[in-house]
């Protein structure tokens, strides 16, 4: 649990982050879940299977439950009964003392097959930046270096390093130049290579905490 201004965080591997916020549970991209949650929020980056899990969604996912995630979803979730919001990846929405706004999540040069990206920018898959009143919280989902990281300055970004489908330990700490984040947690990177996060710390303009 790492405790940063008025949140706590979790990452419980993968791309699966848990906020504790005031009397809220918000989780991200939960996958293999082990923990006993039931979460007042989830939040859901992309289609893909590890991360929209519709068994990990089943555990964590009380009738009361709101999801949100990209419109390219819907169709996985049309069996659940929860409230669910579907957005654009550039749409801003106000929840329950907290907004969050979608920023693209895009690959560039990571190729399912020739010519074919594993994440292309036409099916609109998104990262969220979750402003919590004094702590503004990006997760990047699974994309590369793009434009729109530019200057977003948040205090905290959760950054993929585990190449293949996302960015590289290398190009993450280039993707943490333009963000310009306080803090970077890294995510995304299988069992954790040891040598991908001591890269990270090494070069990182900011600090890395690992969780």
């Amino acid at each position: 649990m790492f405790t940063y201004k008025n949140i706590q965080l979790q990452w419980l591997g993968h791309a699966w982050f848990l906020i504790h916020y005031k009397d809220k549970k918000i989780c991200i991209d939960p996958f293999k879940v082990q923990e006993d949650v039931k979460a007042e929020y989830i939040f859901i980056t992309h289609k893909h299977r590890d991360h929209l899990s519709e068994i990990d969604l089943q555990k964590i996912a009380s009738l009361d439950t709101i999801i949100i995630c990209p419109s390219s979803c819907e169709e996985a979730l049309n069996e659940f009964p929860q409230k669910k919001i579907f957005l654009t990846s550039r749409d801003t929405l106000k929840l329950d003392g907290f907004a969050v706004q979608t920023i693209p999540a895009y690959n560039t040069d990571k190729f399912r097959s020739p010519g074919i990206l594993y994440h292309a920018q036409d099916e609109w898959f998104v990262g969220f930046i979750f402003d919590f009143e004094w702590t503004r919280v990006y997760h990047a989902g699974d994309t590369d270096i793009i434009p729109e990281m530019k200057w977003m300055a948040p205090d905290i970004a959760l950054l993929p390093i585990g190449g293949k489908y996302t960015m590289t330990p290398k190009e993450a700490t280039e993707a943490a130049k333009l963000i310009a984040p306080q803090i970077v947690i890294p995510m995304h990177y299988g069992n954790g290579l040891s040598e991908d996060v001591d890269y990270l710390k090494a070069h990182a303009p900011c600090q890395v905490v690992l969780l």
